[in-house]
């Protein structure tokens, strides 16, 4: 008898509850924002050091069986964190401005040597003191590069924007580097 009176009580729940709608969406709608956008350029040089007894760069993981060495710093499948200083000027001693943290992974198991570049770049001087842009995206181990701005924290929340990057320094053997960028924001 109670397991009569259960199965109804499931039916009656099942009978009256309400529809539920599996969706990986909901409906959009107007939200007010500011109509105003604005445009920053920002240029400086991220060091990223892999050699030494004070790497900016370290490796976290690698596949079995790999070999990470010189001359091969960065194998398919090798991830590395990093914390580089973000300079005004090209010369690692000019004035640090800022950091870059995060981690980048190596994706590509040809020739083509590639990355995908997560991290987080802020500022620690100047007007943009605090804030912080984010980029996340592939990043092909080339001479000249485009990444993306996919947001931010600070001035640069909610940002947009690309990055034109180029290797003014790169050793083959270490992986160390210094990169230029040229990054263009665009900002509520």
């Amino acid at each position: 008898m109670e397991t009569i009176i259960f199965a109804w009580l499931l039916v009656i729940l099942a009978a009256t509850s309400p529809v539920v709608k599996a969706k990986y969406y909901s409906r959009s709608h107007i939200v007010d924002v500011p109509t105003t956008t604005k445009e920053t350029h920002l240029h400086f040089f991220l060091h990223d050091t892999l050699s030494g007894d004070n790497p900016s760069a370290v490796l976290v993981a690698k596949p079995n069986n790999t070999v990470v060495q010189e001359g091969n710093p960065i194998p398919f499948g090798a991830v590395y964190v990093f914390d580089d200083p973000l300079t005004e000027g090209r010369d690692p001693k000019s004035k640090v401005i800022g950091n870059a943290r995060g981690l980048y992974a190596s994706i590509s198991r040809g020739s083509d040597l590639t990355l995908l570049f997560n991290g987080d770049l802020e500022f620690t001087s100047g007007e943009f003191n605090g804030s912080s842009i984010s980029v996340a995206c592939r990043d092909p181990l080339v001479l000249v590069k485009e990444m993306a701005v996919v947001g931010g924290r600070g001035k640069f929340r909610m940002a947009k924007g690309y990055i034109r990057n180029n290797a003014v320094f790169f050793n083959t053997t270490s992986g160390d580097a210094i990169l230029e960028w040229h990054v263009t924001v665009f900002h509520p």
